[in-house]
Parts: structure tokens; C-alpha cells; sequence
């Protein structure tokens, strides 16, 4: 691989990492946000309960971990070839 074709890769696994971190992120604040608006509410079952569950924060915690660890491993694989070279 060339030098540009590596820095492509190593911008595309850096914004990978960064759109990772802030899914993550995000998702913690949108759980605490709803639950924290919930526990202000006179029927705090679903506080206390967590039911339903909202897959919306999960979801989002999740993709931003799977995108920090594709991420990595576009940064690993740009490594091993820049080595190579």
C-alpha cells in the first residue's frame, strides 16, 4: 500500500473511533436523561423496575463499541502494513 492509501485508512479508522466514542456516550446520557426524568414522575415503578427497557441507549453503547473496536483494528492493520513496507 502507498502512503496515502495508509493515511486514508488511518483517517477513516480514526473517525470511526470518534463517531465510537460519542455513540457511547451519548447513550449514557440519553439512559441517565430518561431515567432521571422518570424518577420525578409519581409512578416511579419503571424507575425502580427498568421496565420496559428502552433499547435505544443500549443500542447506542453498543454501536459506539463496535465501532471504537473497528476502529482499532483499521489502525492495527494500517500499522502492520506500514511496517511492512
Amino acid at each position: 500500500m502507498t502512503h496515502r492509501e495508509l493515511l486514508i485508512t488511518v483517517i477513516i479508522g480514526g473517525v470511526f473511533i470518534v463517531l465510537g466514542i460519542i455513540g457511547f456516550f451519548w447513550g449514557r446520557r440519553e439512559e441517565s436523561s430518561y431515567y432521571g426524568s422518570v424518577s420525578e414522575r409519581i409512578d416511579v415503578r419503571e424507575f425502580l423496575e427498568h421496565l420496559p427497557g428502552r433499547p435505544e441507549p443500549g443500542a447506542l453503547r453498543t454501536g459506539g463499541l463496535i465501532s471504537i473496536a473497528v476502529g482499532i483494528v483499521l489502525l492495527l492493520v494500517c500499522l502492520g502494513f506500514y511496517l511492512r513496507a
